[in-house]
């Protein structure tokens, strides 16, 4: 049930070939599927098997994946753990908000941070903001911070022949939350543009959080019936909606940069986006992606009736979005790059495939 970055995780284990002379990718879970509360006795276990791993001799680096909030403190304990054992560290961050944590937390526990940062080996960052952020607020050296751009791979589910007698599949995918501009978007659709198009399209809200919330709003606004809440979606689910999709719509406040834009790329689906985070560094209006402001109902609304009456223009996003799929991300150019960072950070060659490096 967890976001982009558990998917990350999962992607890059699928995407492991046997003999390939990379470093064997283990799963290390410090959470749990529960409440964040209840990780402790998780994140023991998860310590446990580090130690174990580095007396073993295995164990040649550890790759964390980190967010904000729990999560960071949860892997900073794993980080100072690991240098303590000799062991070094990728850092992997793919929080989006983190310069906002960091900056309300009081003076001790930013020291702490810019001190769990400082013990990686190397930083690993989603884009140039970040990696400013991490340079000039954490204090790591440039030469410790690196940016490398998400992959996620090829959907096998067969992508929806687009019918032009038939309605405009409009999607949101994500968590049901205010950061995700779920209430501008349910404005937007209640707009009298899209109302005066009602028999023309079909919108599918998936994800978790507050649903009911979401539903009582869309009633509220008076949002037209054809629009579904369907809930959270596994990765099966996701890519079987991603592939039925005309349009996929993310009016988000902040970001990094979100697998299911890239999830939506793969497949030749038009994108309607905010400008925040690393989505501007790699995504041009107008080639592959359409962007909105944040907060910006009206022009949720416009873009919509612009790609429903405006066919050759979606099709230039469908193209330009795959086309940039296949040459930035794709899984194959992502593993890759996580792979040599392996190499050059964890210290082995081909001839040590056999070992093992944990995730």
């Amino acid at each position: 049930m967890g976001g982009g970055m558990y998917k990350v995780v999962d992607y890059l284990i699928q995407a492991q070939t046997e003999g390939a002379g990379t470093a064997d990718l283990r799963v290390l879970d410090t959470r749990g599927g529960g409440r964040a509360i209840f990780s402790p006795p998780i994140l023991i276990l998860a310590m446990f098997k580090v130690l174990f791993g580095r007396l073993s001799g295995r164990l040649v680096g550890l790759h964390v994946n980190m967010a904000e909030r729990l999560s960071l403190f949860r892997k900073g304990a794993l980080i100072l753990l690991a240098r303590a054992l000799g062991l070094p560290v990728v850092l992997h961050l793919h929080a989006a908000q983190l310069h906002h944590f960091y900056r309300g937390l009081p003076g001790p526990l930013q020291w702490l941070v810019r001190w769990i940062f400082a013990s990686a080996s190397l930083v690993v960052v989603l884009g140039e903001q970040a990696r400013r952020f991490v340079i000039e607020e954490l204090g790591v050296p440039a030469s410790q911070v690196e940016i490398l751009i998400n992959g996620v791979p090829g959907s096998k589910e067969p992508r929806r022949a687009f019918d032009p007698n038939g309605p405009f599949n409009i999607l949101f995918l994500g968590n049901l939350m205010e950061r995700k501009g779920v209430s501008d978007l349910l404005k937007a659709l209640a707009s009298p543009e899209m109302k005066a198009r009602q028999s023309k399209w079909h919108a599918r809200l998936a994800g978790g959080g507050d649903v009911e919330h979401y539903r009582a709003l869309a009633r509220t606004l008076g949002v037209p019936d054809n629009t579904e809440f369907v809930g959270w979606a596994d990765q099966a689910k996701a890519a079987k909606l991603i592939a039925h999709a005309d349009v996929l719509i993310l009016p988000s406040y902040d970001e990094g940069l979100p697998l299911v834009i890239l999830e939506a790329l793969a497949k030749g689906v038009a994108v309607i986006a905010t400008p925040v985070g690393e989505i501007p560094a790699v995504l041009t209006h107008g080639v592959d992606n359409w962007f909105v402001q944040p907060g910006d109902v009206q022009g949720i609304a416009n873009a919509f009736c612009t790609l429903m009456d405006n066919p050759p223009l979606r099709i230039t996003l469908e193209t330009g979005g795959a086309d940039i799929y296949t040459r930035k991300f794709s899984m194959d150019v992502f593993f890759r790059n996580v792979a040599r960072i392996h190499q050059e950070r964890f210290g082995f060659c081909a001839s040590q495939s056999d070992r093992q490096q944990t995730s």
